[in-house]
């Protein structure tokens, strides 16, 4: 199994490293983009800088390959936190909402659905935004969000952080039920963190998920080939 992470601060290297250990062929690098300031946001520069960087490191860690990607944020009207010319750059795009979080159900659903029809975006992150404990899931039209998810071939992240562990099962199954494909993300902001991917496994496996249309199962030519493809 494959995962992705989000770098908040462990080197890539490290993070790699520890992939490596763990098994995996490759994994995909998602910063966060620039607006959200208290993840310290990737701008344009740092984004270059960064691509550069994984450039180097995928010769040193061959045949182990890190893939370039960045969590964009969904603006409040559906656009997004970089434009195309950046995120035409990059193997894997992941769209998440991060701020107006209790906007009303109508529009955060035509919200994400501009999002997710976006022939950039891959996959839809963390798609309620809840926090176990601590805040509550964001209201959606989720018969909207996943159709589109299915039409556009946009995935649905299963978010394998022990506080958010999103989507919640039942809307979990209504994915499954629209045909979704699917990305199991261990979200890890650390090395250790990496270790979080079982817990998505098992939610998976317990609404039955199926197997070949869990992205980051795949061998990494295919899902590039899928990406570039939707």
């Amino acid at each position: 199994m494959h995962s992705r992470w989000s770098d908040g601060g462990a080197t890539i290297e490290a993070m790699a490293r520890t992939a490596v250990a763990l098994g995996h062929e490759y994994m995909v690098l998602t910063d966060h983009s620039p607006r959200l300031t208290i993840a310290h946001g990737l701008s344009a520069e740092r984004l270059a800088q960064q691509l550069a960087d994984v450039a180097m490191l995928n010769e040193l860690l061959a045949p182990f390959r890190i893939l370039t990607g960045i969590e964009v944020d969904i603006l409040e009207d559906g656009t997004l936190d970089h434009g195309d010319a950046i995120l035409s750059q990059l193997d894997v795009v992941v769209a998440s909402v991060h701020s107006k979080l209790r906007m009303g159900s109508k529009e955060m659903t035509e919200r994400m659905v501009r999002a997710v029809a976006n022939p950039h975006v891959d996959i839809l992150g963390h798609c309620t935004g809840r926090l176990i404990g601590k805040r509550e899931p964001s209201t959606f039209d989720p018969d909207y969000v996943f159709a589109a998810c299915a039409q556009f071939h946009t995935a649905v992240e299963i978010n394998c952080r022990p506080e958010r562990l999103d989507p919640p099962r039942p809307l979990l199954q209504m994915a499954v039920e629209y045909g979704c494909y699917f990305a199991i993300d261990s979200d890890a902001h650390a090395t250790g963190q990496l270790e979080w991917q079982p817990l998505g496994c098992d939610r998976a496996a317990e609404v039955g998920v199926p197997l070949d249309r869990v992205l980051n199962t795949w061998p990494v030519d295919q899902l590039l080939a899928w990406v570039a493809g939707k």
